[in-house]
């Protein structure tokens, strides 16, 4: 059965109604980790996995089409924009400025929508993005990023079989949607999208099930909230003696 699929400007409606939603009602602010950014090499499964992961975690959920299609627009860009207060912007702002001077970037007008578009998610919080760069984006100390690969075999039996394709058909695929990733991030981000440096979890689905790499990324997650308690704690103890 074909799984009909929300036209972007539907997303953005309902995605702002829900942000503005949330601004209203008081709460503290989120010192754990509030994001998890996937990158993912094509039939390894990234895609699932990011929407267990939003089902079990209760995240927002924003695949790449859908970033992509934000950033393609600057209406959408601007719309999105509208849900943060002036300190937000400001944070907003003053991040990008940081992130292309430090990575040297000279951004396009598509990067720069992206970035304001991922930038916008990431200060709302409490969401799972999966690719378009969104690890290069967000501050490190707010995201898990997660890369997710398989054997090129196993992976082109995986596409094959979704897609109805012979193995070869499948395998020249995966391996050109491979190279295409691999050069959208060297362009955009000056970065190695298979580097394992630029991630702070990298799960093999050859070797376990879908599932079991959801688990990973969960327990991973929970330690990296102790962890952010624990420094949070030790900064507050500082203070407090200094």
């Amino acid at each position: 059965m074909q799984v009909k699929v929300k036209p972007v400007a539907q997303i953005v409606e309902e995605q702002v109604r829900s942000w503005h939603f949330s601004r209203a009602e008081p709460k503290q602010a989120e010192k754990s980790i509030p994001l998890i950014t996937i990158s993912r090499e094509p039939g390894s499964g990234g895609r699932i996995i990011g929407e267990k992961l939003s089902e079990r975690l209760g995240f927002d959920l924003f695949h790449q089409e859908v970033l992509h299609e934000m950033a393609r627009s600057a209406k959408v860009s601007a719309q999105l924009l509208q849900t943060l207060d002036e300190k937000g912007l400001n944070v907003l702002d003053e991040w990008i400025a940081s992130l292309v001077d430090t990575r040297h970037l000279w951004p396009d007008q598509y990067l720069k929508h992206l970035m304001k578009v991922i930038g916008t998610i990431g200060r709302h919080g409490r969401a799972i993005l999966i690719g378009r760069g969104a690890n290069f984006i967000l501050p490190a100390e707010r995201r898990l990023s997660v890369r997710i690969i398989a054997p090129l075999e196993m992976r082109a039996r995986k596409v094959a079989e979704a897609f109805g394709l012979g193995f070869e058909e499948a395998r020249r695929r995966v391996v050109k949607t491979d190279s295409q990733r691999k050069a959208a991030i060297r362009k955009y981000f000056h970065a190695d999208i298979a580097d394992p440096l630029n991630y702070d979890l990298t799960v093999n689905t050859g070797s376990m099930s879908l599932d079991e790499a959801v688990d990973v990324v969960c327990a991973t997650l929970e330690v990296c909230r102790m962890q952010c308690k624990i420094d949070e704690g030790a900064k507050e103890k500082t203070s407090a003696t200094a």
